[in-house]
């Protein structure tokens, strides 16, 4: 059984997590989601501007932000940093259960990647949304309260430790190992 990170460990990685990249960052992990509590790890992928990562659920499952409860297109493809899931799941085979599609190391946080940032990932070219990622019940479940809590402080907020919501605006391939390279305006 794997035991949750404690305050203390979460408290010593955050100067590790503030020393992700700026402006480009690796492709940790692919993730697709088929059903509700199911996970994929993949080496490669396509995303879709249409249907977001193919091969996720993301287009069927809906959204309770959407006022016909529909896919959230500012919610089409999350992420979240490869360091702070390192730091909260404690093993990697347990990095899928953060729901994220992508595992990326970089810097996340809103300073870094304002909303309408785009980052190029393979050939597919994502963008930031303005609508906040934000911790819920499942995630203090597999990761503890004290990880929720640690990602909810106004801190944690700041450097976006839960992660980011995306939509894609280019379609393209992608794969384990790309840079994430933040587009200049």
């Amino acid at each position: 059984m794997t035991r949750h990170a404690t305050v203390d460990q979460l408290d010593a990685g955050l100067d590790h997590i503030r020393q992700s990249p700026a402006d480009y960052g690796s492709l940790r992990m692919i993730v697709q989601r088929p059903a509700a509590d199911q996970r994929e790890v993949v080496t490669e992928g396509k995303l879709d501007v249409d249907a977001g990562l193919v091969g996720d659920s993301w287009l069927t499952r809906g959204s309770t932000r959407t006022p016909d409860g529909g896919p959230n297109p500012a919610a089409q493809v999350t992420i979240i940093s490869a360091r702070l899931i390192d730091l909260i799941a404690r093993t990697e085979d347990r990095w899928p259960l953060a729901g994220d599609q992508l595992v990326i190391d970089i810097d996340m946080s809103e300073k870094n990647l304002p909303p309408g940032t785009q980052l190029a990932i393979g050939s597919a070219v994502i963008e930031i949304s303005e609508e906040p990622h934000t911790g819920c019940a499942k995630f203090a479940q597999r990761f503890g309260h004290d990880a929720l809590r640690f990602i909810s402080t106004p801190q944690g907020q700041a450097l976006r430790l839960r992660g980011v919501n995306t939509r894609v605006i280019q379609s393209g391939a992608i794969q384990v190992g790309d840079l994430a390279t933040r587009l200049q305006p």
